[in-house]
């Protein structure tokens, strides 16, 4: 029979890649939806008519239920959450309702429905679950690079909150005996990613500097290092995760450093300008904490999954640039301009 597969958070930049590539598998792919007229639906539009849609809403307990049991899923992925990292220090209860307190809530929803208890675990098929977890966890990271036993020390009420939702996730699975996984994955960026990330923020900005929209760009702490990699890649290593016998965690990444700095760099050499002449540096950007260094040891996922990135990272950096370009161009009819800088 044809699997199932229910996406919280289907409408995000995870979400609609991850719908396509469970949609290619061979999958039906459900889609939580909190109210009809989200208006980011438009995001998985090309998409609607190989997709269906279930009201639900993660800080509502009773509607994941409903949702669970009318999709009888086989895999469940939570991609939902709020996941700007700044903003968690302004809505640090929301965020934490929603990006902890909601794990929590589906995982309650996928307990009742399959009626898993502490005294009866789970024999033979059962709903399978995917936690989407970060690499904020890790935060003032206690080695370098990061593995799956590496101590958490988030830096943000976002990673703190990623943090619970990953423990509970973990708790569900040795508990309950519920097929639970949580994928640590590091940065990951695409043209997809919302415009308040500072990959999408650099080459927006740079589209907006070439087309002549405007002159200068803002940004925080440049120097700060991460492992940013091509976000449709990371999706296939969600999907392999729920695949294998066993649950497991695992760290997703590329294994490799890149700063703030090079990224701009890269972004700027691609339309043939110097970022220094553009770039400056607002006060205001600068995280309360600042996370310094992230980076994955992928050791297990390359090895027990066969999972590895296609995309390096100066690919992906031009891939959004040349995304921006087109859509800046088309947003604000500057089609000969676009033609006239070679694009």
């Amino acid at each position: 029979m044809t699997r199932r597969a229910l996406i919280t958070g289907i409408t995000g930049q995870d979400g609609s890649y991850l719908a396509e590539h469970l949609i290619r598998q061979g999958y039906q792919v459900w889609g939580l939806m909190r109210g009809q007229a989200n208006p980011r639906k438009s995001r998985v539009a090309r998409l609607m008519s190989e997709l269906s849609f279930v009201d639900g809403d993660l800080m509502d307990q009773a509607s994941l239920v409903s949702a669970v049991d009318l999709v009888q899923p086989d895999e469940v992925y939570n991609l939902g959450a709020i996941s700007f990292v700044p903003m968690s220090w302004q809505q640090a209860e929301l965020v934490t309702e929603v990006n902890a307190m909601g794990v929590l809530r589906m995982l309650e929803a996928i307990r009742q429905v399959s009626g898993l208890s502490a005294s009866r675990h789970a024999t033979g098929k059962q709903i399978r679950f995917y936690q989407a977890s970060s690499s904020e966890m890790f935060g003032k990271a206690a080695e370098t690079p990061q593995r799956e036993t590496t101590i958490f020390h988030p830096r943000s009420p976002y990673g703190v909150a990623k943090a619970y939702g990953h423990f509970i996730t973990r708790n569900y699975r040795e508990s309950f005996g519920m097929y639970a996984v949580g994928g640590i994955l590091f940065n990951h960026e695409s043209p997809r990613r919302g415009a308040e990330f500072v990959t999408r923020k650099i080459s927006l900005g740079v589209a907006r500097i070439k087309l002549g929209l405007q002159e200068k760009l803002p940004l925080g702490n440049i120097d700060a290092l991460r492992d940013w990699g091509f976000a449709g890649d990371y999706v296939r290593a969600m999907h392999l995760m729920l695949q294998q016998e066993t649950p497991d965690d695992y760290v997703v990444g590329t294994g490799e450093m890149h700063s703030v700095r090079e990224a701009m760099s890269l972004a700027f050499e691609h339309v043939g300008l110097n970022w220094q002449d553009h770039v400056y540096i607002d006060p205001t950007l600068v995280r309360p904490a600042e996370v310094e260094i992230l980076c994955a040891d992928t050791t297990r996922v390359r090895q027990e999954l066969g999972w590895k990135p296609e995309v390096d990272f100066t690919s992906l950096i031009r891939m959004m640039v040349d995304a921006d370009l087109k859509h800046v161009a088309t947003e604000h009819e500057y089609g000969e301009l676009l033609a006239a800088a070679g694009w």
